[in-house]
């Protein structure tokens, strides 16, 4: 326990504590005063915050009602546009699936629309070609305005339908009007190039021209790079039908299978001495070797073909005359069988009784002749196969040299004006080629002809040496 003395008796402070324990004392003296004061205020302040306090909770209580019917209304205004928000989302997605509808459908009838399109641009291009030649001039204005609306970037497909629209009701009225005949208003060119006013009969693709008054008629046909059509030469029976069919809309009616073609073939159709004019002065000595050629091998063909070869019969009855000693009638036999064989058994007959050696040498001889007048005039054949198509070259580098000259001078536009020079080249190739493949394959026959009859004659030769009998030679005489 601590002990509690009495302040009197305590030992006399020193000085310094007394100061300290003064210096501790008095704040907290002063401190219990402040307290104090502090204790009061803080009753009244707390006593104000409790008024104030109450009056806010008054001002909540009052505020909280319209506050909480604001909130009530927002929620509900809220819930009301979550409502709508999803009927709208809903309505968007609906929309968006009926667009992606309509856009697969727009899609299909622009397809459609390119088929349609392209369904009309066949059908006008096939329109076209249908059309008689005598009918374009009626049609052409027609045709432009429709180029025009399709080639213009501008135009809608509806504008090119309309005016692709128009060609289908003329072809309509076209096919109507044509089925039975009709005569419209034309023109054409007559035998000179003249243009000849009249009218034409069309009656399906035949188109039948007479000109007024008592002009030229006949059909129509279209040559190349003529924008007129013309009038085709045929005979009077048919100008006269012309006539008749135009003018009183009644009468016979002529028809062409080939549309036209035929006649133009037979206006191409030329004769041997035409065609060989065109070819120019290179024909001349082109047409002399050709037929040179041809009587060359005629006569040689005629020689070579009465030419008579011996027989084994023929030789074997020779020699069994000879072995007889019966030379005259040898030679007789011999004499019978005509042309180069007879000769050279003859010969052969006439020298029975000399050396082997010698008859040899003679009947070489005679083979050499035979040799010689059977090959003679093949060599020409040869020269001729040789120099056709030389000849022919010549014919067609003249002709183009002319061909180009034409060109030089007014161009490649008229193809008329370069058919002079094309038809001599070509003419002349052709030409050249016809004399040298028959003159190639009469001299290859009439060559193995020959060789033939030559084999032939050797073979009876070597048969006639081999079989004449010989004297046993004398052993004193060499």
């Amino acid at each position: 326990m601590s002990s509690f003395n009495h302040p009197l008796s305590l030992k006399p402070l020193r000085i310094p504590q007394l100061i300290c324990t003064a210096v501790v004392a008095l704040p907290l003296w002063l401190l219990g005063q402040d307290l104090e004061g502090l204790n009061a205020g803080a009753s009244n302040d707390l006593q104000r915050a409790f008024m104030d306090l109450s009056k806010l909770r008054q001002d909540i209580d009052t505020e909280r009602l319209p506050l909480a019917r604001q909130i009530t209304d927002l929620e509900q205004r809220l819930a009301d546009q979550r409502i709508d928000f999803a009927k709208r989302q809903r309505l968007q997605e609906n929309q968006l699936v009926e667009l992606n509808a309509l856009k697969s459908e727009a899609r299909q009838r622009g397809e459609e629309v390119k088929y349609v399109d392209s369904l009309l641009s066949e059908y006008g291009r096939a329109f076209r070609s249908r059309l008689n030649f005598v009918e374009e001039p009626l049609y052409s204005a027609l045709f432009d305005s429709i180029e025009k609306a399709v080639a213009s970037a501008d135009s809608a497909p509806a504008e090119r339908f309309t005016s692709r629209s128009a060609l289908l009701t003329t072809a309509l009225k076209r096919t109507e009007s044509v089925l039975g005949g009709e005569i419209i208003e034309g023109k054409a060119l007559d035998k000179t190039g003249r243009v000849v006013p009249g009218k034409v009969a069309l009656v399906g693709p035949v188109a039948m021209f007479a000109a007024t008054p008592d002009g030229p008629a006949g059909l129509l046909q279209q040559e190349l790079n003529k924008m007129d059509p013309t009038i085709a030469k045929l005979d009077a029976a048919i100008e006269s039908a012309s006539r008749s069919l135009v003018s009183s809309k009644s009468g016979n009616l002529v028809l062409d299978a080939t549309l036209g073609n035929a006649s133009k073939l037979a206006a191409l159709e030329e004769s041997m001495f035409e065609k060989l004019e065109k070819g120019g002065i290179v024909m001349i000595p082109l047409v002399g070797l050709g037929v040179a050629a041809v009587l060359v091998a005629l006569y040689k063909w005629l020689q070579l073909s009465r030419v008579r070869l011996a027989t084994d019969m023929d030789l074997q009855m020779v020699l069994k005359h000879i072995e007889s000693k019966e030379n005259e009638k040898a030679l007789h036999h011999a004499r019978t069988i005509p042309g180069l064989v007879g000769d050279l058994l003859s010969t052969a007959v006439e020298h029975v009784d000399e050396k082997r050696e010698y008859i040899e040498e003679i009947l070489y001889e005679k083979m050499l002749g035979a040799r010689t007048k059977l090959e003679r005039g093949l060599p020409f054949l040869a020269l001729a196969a040789t120099t056709g198509p030389l000849m022919g070259l010549l014919g067609t580098v003249t002709g183009m040299i002319a061909t180009f000259k034409i060109i030089s001078s007014f161009g490649g536009g008229d193809p008329k004006m370069l058919a002079a020079g094309i038809s001599e080249a070509l003419i002349c190739t052709a030409t050249g080629m016809a004399v040298a493949i028959p003159a190639l394959l009469f001299h290859a026959f009439l060559s193995r002809r020959a060789k033939s009859i030559i084999g032939s004659m050797e073979q009876t030769a070597v048969g006639f040496v081999n079989g004449v009998p010989q004297s046993e030679p004398n052993p004193f005489y060499s």
